[in-house]
């Protein structure tokens, strides 16, 4: 049964990686773990918290949201710039603030062009 439950969080993981450009040390140090427990989350060897598996299913939104404009070296440098329509604050920070929010506003505006 628990293989069912760690299921979507492999394939966040897979997703980030390689739709997003994001390699095992960004997501460590984006869910404050280790690169080892990354590595087990991958391998279905170990679950994340409850709490760390909506940040990921937020970041995997946003990185599928991107994914329809930028390809993965592109994804991963957006999610780290500094962005004026978050007062200067990188997107990573605020997904992982659990501010999901302001950022899905950016891509609604990317979505109706009106980004600048």
């Amino acid at each position: 049964m628990s293989s069912v439950v760690e299921r979507p969080v492999v394939q966040f993981l897979i997703g980030l990686r390689q739709t997003g450009g994001l390699r095992g040390t960004d997501i460590a140090n984006f869910t404050d773990v280790s690169k080892a427990t990354v590595s087990r989350w991958t391998n279905g060897q170990k679950s994340p918290h409850p709490r760390t598996q909506l940040i990921l299913s937020d970041l995997h939104y946003v990185v599928m949201r991107l994914s329809e404009y930028y390809n993965a070296e592109e994804i991963r440098a957006w999610l780290y710039a500094r962005h004026p329509q978050l007062e200067g604050a990188r997107a990573i920070d605020f997904i992982h603030e659990d501010r999901c929010e302001a950022v899905l506003n950016i891509l609604d505006r990317l979505d109706a062009d009106v980004y600048l």
